[in-house]
C-alpha cells in the first residue's frame, strides 16, 4: 500500500478511535437517565447540546433514538474491532471495515438529511459538523472494497504449492 493508503489508514484510525470513545461516553446519554451518568460527562453533554443547538440530542426524535441504539450496539463494537484490526494488520480487517463504513454512512446520511430538511436555526451548521462522517464512512467502504490484502496476494502469487513446506 502506498502513501495514499497510509493517509487513508491514518484517517480511519482517528475515525475508529473517535467512534470508540464518543458513543459510550456522550451518545449513550440520549438513552440513559441523568442519574447514572457521571457529572463530568453530563456537563460535557449539556455544553455540547446548548453550544451547538444539536436538536437531535435535545429533542430525541424516535428515529434518532433508533440510530443511537444502532450506533451503540453495532457501530461502536465494530469501531473497536477495526481499531484492533488496523493496528495489528488482521486479514479480516477489510470485511469489518466495509461493514463499519456501510453502517456509519447510512446512519449519518439519515441524520444529515433530517437536518437539511428541517427548519431549525442551527441545522445547517449542525449538518456541516456531521457531514465529514459521511465521507469517512464512504472512505471505510472504499478501504474495505479496494485495497489489496497483502497476505492473500502473497499466497496466490506463488501458487497453491507455496503453502506446503518442502522437505529435503
Amino acid at each position: 500500500m502506498g502513501f495514499i493508503g497510509k493517509v487513508v489508514d491514518t484517517m480511519l484510525l482517528f475515525t475508529f478511535l473517535s467512534m470508540s470513545l464518543v458513543p459510550p461516553l456522550l451518545d449513550s446519554q440520549a438513552l440513559l437517565p441523568e442519574s447514572v451518568v457521571p457529572d463530568v460527562l453530563l456537563r460535557l453533554y449539556k455544553w455540547y447540546t446548548t453550544e451547538h443547538q444539536d436538536y437531535l440530542l435535545l429533542e430525541r426524535p424516535a428515529f434518532f433514538i433508533a440510530l443511537t441504539k444502532l450506533e451503540l450496539f453495532y457501530v461502536w463494537p465494530l469501531a473497536m474491532i477495526n481499531l484492533y484490526g488496523l493496528l495489528t494488520a488482521k486479514p479480516w480487517f477489510k470485511s469489518t471495515c466495509l461493514i463499519f463504513g456501510s453502517a456509519l454512512l447510512t446512519s449519518t446520511t439519515a441524520m444529515v438529511g433530517d437536518m437539511l430538511g428541517s427548519q431549525k436555526p442551527m441545522a445547517g451548521k449542525l449538518a456541516m459538523m456531521y457531514s465529514p462522517f459521511i465521507a469517512l464512512g464512504f472512505l471505510a467502504v472504499l478501504r474495505g472494497l479496494l485495497t489489496p490484502s497483502t497476505k492473500a496476494s502473497s499466497g496466490y502469487a506463488n501458487g497453491p504449492a507455496s503453502a506446503v513446506k518442502k522437505r529435503a
